[in-house]
């Protein structure tokens, strides 16, 4: 009997990530979710690989219509981790595939994707990468500046052994899925990939969850959240390439020029201290509030809430779907001209992007504004249709999964 032309077209599509997105806490995890059960939605049949960790239950789950199975890996020791993460990840796909016969495999992270790649079973399987940062690059990020000769060591041997399974795992990719030119770019020079296998597709934004708010003095009595104030938000990890001490050390200046300013910071990390006794050798602590961890379902009372949203990432901005939700929500986003937000913003209008990463460049642009939000308020008013609309018209996550599901 022949096949239905719709069954045709469905896939049996296995993503193999280093997250899970039965817990969404960041971009890697959104995308991840958005595109599995977008495409579930869609009739294909999507199944997840990750690490089972200790907010999971058991080694299986079924999310919105999408299969996630989780193999056993304990972070606790490099070594140990890595050599489970190997042999874990490969047999549950090998299982898996046994019983699926999976069309197309989509690698999310560079370690699980690693171990599957040694599989026999995956070689005829066309397989597509999807490239969010560059993992080495973010362990050093996060890691710091090593600290006497062990730590040096230790640092060499984690950047050598990421960056090694990374290139591995791409190298065996038949497409590699980027969500900025920023990435494409660094992909080629550091992994020497050739850039006609490398496709470039943005990130998206869920246009129901993330719209203007209809009552901005409401939203603002519901979080706590003063009144009279020209509010400023940032929602980020408190980690240091997320540049946080500059945006403190820029927001001292704006606020002894414009005293109405607020500054809320969502999110949590390990810079958590260092920035509080900051903010009060800046003697600036009455005027910004650390709200600790933002949950998904609070973000948009916290956009609608705000004037305006500050970036001031220093380094490794892959994308920034943050930067999406906030102007989608209607509200003007100022960033620094790093990675993807400088694509994103020079798309909308560069006048929002500050000069450099430096607390003088920060402060001298939202000096600007705050001042034309109190001296030209019906101007800055505008600006929120403006940014829904732009958001709407190129970073949709309908764009997002019409794009992939033509490579697929």
């Amino acid at each position: 009997m022949p096949v239905p032309a719709h069954e045709k077209k469905r896939k049996n599509i296995i993503f193999v990530a280093d997250v899970s997105i039965s817990d969404v806490i960041g971009g890697a995890e959104r995308v991840l979710y958005e595109q599995a059960t977008r495409l579930a939605a869609k009739g294909h049949h999507v199944h997840i690989i990750t690490r089972k960790t200790s907010v999971h239950q058991s080694c299986r789950g079924e999310i919105d219509g999408v299969i996630e199975w989780r193999y056993e890996a304990s972070p606790a020791r490099q070594l140990q981790f890595i050599r489970q993460t190997m042999r874990g990840c490969r047999r549950l796909f090998e299982k898996l595939h046994e019983i699926y016969s999976f069309d197309v495999i989509n690698f999310h992270q560079p370690f699980s994707a690693y171990a599957v790649s040694r599989s026999h079973a995956c070689m005829p399987v066309k397989k597509i990468y999807t490239c969010h940062s560059l993992s080495f690059e973010e362990f050093i990020s996060r890691r710091g500046t090593p600290v006497g000769v062990r730590q040096y060591l230790s640092n060499w041997l984690n950047v050598s052994i990421r960056k090694y399974i990374e290139r591995k795992a791409l190298q065996i990719s038949d497409i590699v899925i980027v969500l900025s030119d920023y990435t494409r770019r660094k992909l080629i020079e550091t992994h020497s990939l050739s850039p006609e296998m490398i496709r470039v597709i943005p990130g998206g934004v869920d246009l129901d969850k993330f719209r203007p708010t209809t009552d901005k003095n409401a939203d603002r009595k519901c979080l706590g959240l003063p009144q009279d104030r020209i509010l400023l938000l940032t929602v980020r990890n408190l980690v240091p390439r997320m540049g946080l001490e500059n945006l403190l050390r820029a927001f001292k200046n704006v606020r002894d020029s414009e005293p109405k300013t607020f500054l809320v910071i969502g999110g949590q990390g390990p810079l958590l201290g260092s920035l509080q006794i900051l903010c009060q050798k800046l003697g600036i602590e009455k005027d910004v509030l650390y709200a600790g961890f933002v949950p998904e379902a609070q973000l948009p009372r916290y956009y609608g809430a705000s004037d305006f949203f500050i970036l001031p990432t220093i380094e490794l901005e892959g994308f920034g779907l943050i930067t999406l939700e906030a102007l989608a929500s209607g509200i003007p986003v100022l960033g620094t001209p790093v990675g993807g937000t400088l694509e994103i913003l020079n798309r909308f209008d560069s006048k929002y992007l500050f000069r450099d990463t430096s607390p003088a460049a920060m402060a001298e642009l939202i000096t600007h504004y705050c001042r034309l939000v109190q001296e030209k308020p019906e101007e800055w008013k505008k600006m929120s249709p403006l940014c829904r609309k732009f958001v709407e018209d190129y970073y949709s996550w309908d764009v997002n999964i019409e794009l992939l599901e033509a490579l697929l």
